[in-house]
């Protein structure tokens, strides 16, 4: 029984990890085949399936249902499957390697036609052969005229590698049968060892390719991001300028942006790809350490010629997309400011209006209760007309004229108090509203 705590549900599977995918122990002579193919996520369990077909047909167990990784032993060929993040590895080996190199593939020994039905779409292929070096070759490399029979006319790179345990040949060209040929010549590799180096070849070309990926994405952008660069320096002008309808200039931005960030969707996980990828490709290169071959390139070499520039063209195109969006963003910003000020000379201006209405409306409304008052009091007096005639019909001498002509004074002071009062107690309401 553990005296630890209660183990974390990915603990296993996490130790495991590091032991995943390990290499195969390749003795010399012997040929390989490498095939990396792109998977789509519905194409996974078909995948597994063909797997699976294979090994009922030879006898061999099939692959778990989650499994991420495969050997088997099919007759004389040796079968490793990995899958990778959008891709799938597989290599097949056979022992020993007669003939000119490259005559035979390790793949052929597979059954007809099962290979070519693999789920998904070969990005790299590789046929690798390794050798044992020739006794005369011990300490010098093959002439030109060697290599020439073996690669053509392509331009050859090379290095020993593993601190001089071997030497490895290619010229990165994808040959008639459809795979890159990478020769490998042994002076005193362990079995590990071979196979640990020749899966760093592997790796290379897949990452090379998989890296590449971004290179046509790139090249259709960049006509595109002129255009859009040059649209919004004219757009940038005219906002400078204060030219042009800012309703119509907004709506030119707000379409630049969407074309700047349908750019990005279509094309930012590629590019962040080709980086890591890029990166991949880096670190398997000095993995091999390469000690240069006189007259050849080392495949480091090689790479920073061919394959480093094609990245950089990538990464500039990507941080182009990303500074236009920031640019589309700031001139945005700026119009809508510019926006914004003129609506609050707008508000202004309209304020100023209603005010002098609202001082109309006041003047309207004093001439009005001016009226009222006049009316009123003309109301009041004839009230008291018709009292001080009814009383004089009650046997009263009241003499009505006078009475009237007193109570006008009296009736208008007073309801000119109660129309000030009334006033006073509405402006103390607004006040406390306010």
């Amino acid at each position: 029984m553990s005296n630890f705590p209660p183990d974390h549900a990915q603990r296993y599977l996490l130790a495991e990890e590091v032991h995943a995918r390990p290499p195969e122990a390749i003795h010399s002579p012997a040929r390989i085949s490498y095939v990396a193919v792109l998977v789509g996520p519905e194409q996974r369990e078909a995948e597994l399936r063909h797997l699976a077909q294979l090994c009922q047909q030879r006898g061999v167990s099939p692959p778990a249902d989650n499994a991420s990784h495969f050997r088997a032993e099919i007759g004389p060929l040796r079968l490793k499957w990995e899958r990778h993040g959008e891709f799938s590895g597989y290599t097949f080996s056979v022992a020993g390697a007669d003939g000119a190199p490259f005559e035979a593939a390790a793949a052929s020994l597979l059954p007809a036609g099962w290979l070519a039905a693999a789920p998904g779409q070969t990005i790299a292929a590789v046929q690798a052969e390794l050798r044992s070096a020739p006794a005369t070759a011990a300490d010098s490399p093959p002439g030109a005229a060697a290599l020439a029979k073996i690669f053509g006319s392509h331009t050859v790179v090379g290095a020993r590698v593993a601190e001089g345990a071997a030497e490895v040949y290619t010229d990165f060209v994808v040959q008639p049968d459809g795979c890159t040929h990478v020769l490998v010549f042994d002076r005193g590799l362990g079995e590990r060892q071979a196979g640990r180096m020749l899966q760093r070849l592997f790796e290379i070309e897949a990452y090379r390719m998989l890296a590449l990926l971004a290179l046509p994405i790139a090249r259709r952008q960049a006509p595109r991001i002129a255009a859009i660069e040059g649209a919004l320096a004219t757009l940038t002008d005219g906002i400078a300028r204060d030219e042009g309808d800012d309703e119509a200039l907004l709506q030119e931005l707000t379409r630049l942006a969407a074309e700047v960030e349908s750019g990005i969707a279509a094309s930012q996980f590629r590019f962040g790809a080709c980086e890591a990828y890029h990166g991949l490709v880096t670190r398997r290169i000095a993995e091999l350490r390469e000690a240069r071959l006189t007259g050849l390139q080392t495949i480091e070499e090689f790479m920073g010629r061919r394959l480093t520039p094609a990245v950089a063209t990538c990464a500039t195109v990507s941080q182009r997309l990303r500074g236009l969006a920031e640019r589309v963003a700031q001139a945005s910003a700026l119009l809508s400011t510019r926006v914004d000020i003129a609506r609050e000379r707008q508000n202004q201006r309209l304020l100023a209006s209603m005010d002098q209405r609202a001082k109309q409306q006041l003047r309207l409304q004093q001439t009005v209760e001016g009226l009222s008052v006049a009316a009123i009091v003309y109301y009041v007096a004839g009230l008291v007309g018709y009292a001080a005639k009814a009383a004089r019909s009650a046997g009263l001498r009241v003499d009505t004229d006078l009475t009237v002509g007193v109570s006008i004074p009296l009736v208008a002071v007073l309801v000119l108090w109660a129309v000030r009062r009334a006033r006073r107690h509405v402006a103390s309401d607004t006040i406390v509203l306010d």
